[in-house]
């Protein structure tokens, strides 16, 4: 797909924020969702990325299970969606709004203490 101004990209991230869940979306506390182009070599370390691998997104932060009586004066848990991955591996903008949606999506469910697996169970769930 053809690159995309930043402009752009913010307002399909908008637009996917409108259309998830209000419920979920309105139950995020101090968390900061952003893009970049790119993941930083932080971002690559902690998600042990190689060059056979793209990052869409990467949830920086403590989930809401594993904060405590303690969790006060921190800083924003992070969401960061990667325009460069998304828009790799999107062939349109309906496609790639799709994947920014699903990406988002999947960062939240993390926020909410979701791991890969339990997410791999309720979508087999939904399946069946």
């Amino acid at each position: 797909m053809q690159p995309i101004t930043d402009e752009a990209f913010d307002h399909l991230v908008t637009r996917a924020m409108d259309e998830l869940p209000q419920r979920y979306i309105q139950g995020l506390d101090n968390v900061a969702i952003l893009y970049a182009d790119e993941p930083d070599e932080h971002q690559r370390a902690k998600s042990h990325l190689d060059d056979r691998h793209i990052l869409l997104g990467l949830y920086e932060g403590i989930p809401l299970t594993q904060r405590g009586a303690g969790y006060s004066f921190v800083l924003p848990d992070k969401i960061t969606l990667f325009k460069h991955a998304l828009l790799h591996i999107s062939h349109n903008e309906a496609q790639l709004f799709e994947e920014v949606k699903r990406t988002l999506w999947h960062e939240i469910a993390h926020y909410y203490g979701l791991s890969h697996e339990d997410m791999d169970k309720i979508l087999r769930r939904k399946r069946e």
